[in-house]
């Protein structure tokens, strides 16, 4: 039976566990429990806190698990990103007060916050910087008020709690995360390929729609250049003499100029549906 962790709480553990729930798993409908059992599809779930999970899956005592890039690479273990999943999007970059440093060169002799110090180490070590690390656990904005640090490096999603705090950002971005499924090396891997595929399943199925349309025989094939599917779509015919139904996957963020553009070709009754799942 595979073992999965999950966040038990934060930004990634919603959208963790409603991923799952799509890929048709089983979840926990209490947020205290700290485990929840799937026997049908033989995996175990264990709540964990984000930051301790590539640290479980490392050292082996669970197979895989869902967590931030960036928590795993500051834990240093030896979990492997398996997939990225889409979601939990943040980038991680140096912020201070206005003229402190404006590059990373800058930062020479200076006191860095953070609550990411594996990450932070690893990248001023890359560029020859010698600074302060000062590990701090959450809320690093108020450290250079404090008088603790003269820079922080953190995540920044739209930087309004960085403004509220009089800093700016500068140089160029850290680190880019994103949720991530990770793996730990001699699992199961039969039993973590079908897992892993109904996570692509899902992704798929998030990334694209599918499309029907009624249009000519005779406008066939500029039609489905706009609307190739995968493998090829499906043309059937109508009972209308010359005119068919088309039916492929398109995907979400252009559906609407596709469907503009075959309707301009001579398509009516142009419908698209969501697709709850999917293998390719």
């Amino acid at each position: 039976m595979l073992k999965i962790a999950v966040p038990n709480k934060g930004g990634l553990s919603e959208s963790a566990s409603t991923m799952l729930r799509e890929a048709g798993y089983a979840q926990r409908s209490d947020s205290k429990q700290l485990t929840k059992l799937d026997p049908d599809n033989g995996v175990e779930f264990f709540y964990l806190r984000p930051r301790d999970i590539a640290l479980y899956v490392g050292e082996g005592t669970l197979d895989a698990g869902i967590t931030g890039r960036d928590l795993l690479l500051d834990s240093q273990a030896t979990a492997t990103e398996s997939l990225r999943l889409g979601f939990g999007r943040s980038k991680f970059r140096f912020a201070a007060r206005p003229g402190t440093a404006s590059s990373v060169a800058d930062l020479e002799g200076l006191r860095i916050a953070t609550s990411y110090d594996g990450v932070l180490r690893d990248y001023l070590a890359h560029r020859g910087v010698d600074a302060a690390v000062v590990r701090l656990d959450g809320a690093v904005e108020t450290s250079i008020q404090l008088g603790v640090a003269d820079v922080i490096a953190d995540v920044v999603e739209t930087g309004s709690t960085l403004r509220n705090a009089g800093l700016e950002v500068f140089g160029d971005v850290i680190l880019e995360s994103e949720a991530v499924m990770i793996t730990r090396p001699g699992a199961d891997e039969s039993a973590l390929e079908i897992f892993t595929r109904r996570l692509q399943g899902v992704l798929v199925a998030r990334t694209y729609v599918m499309m029907d349309y009624d249009i000519p025989e005779t406008r066939v094939e500029q039609a489905i250049a706009l609307t190739p599917g995968f493998e090829s779509p499906t043309v059937s015919p109508l009972h209308k003499e010359g005119w068919v139904a088309v039916r492929s996957m398109v995907p979400r963020a252009t559906a609407q100029r596709v469907m503009d553009e075959i309707y301009a070709l001579g398509a009516r009754a142009i419908l698209t549906t969501d697709i709850h799942a999917c293998r390719l």
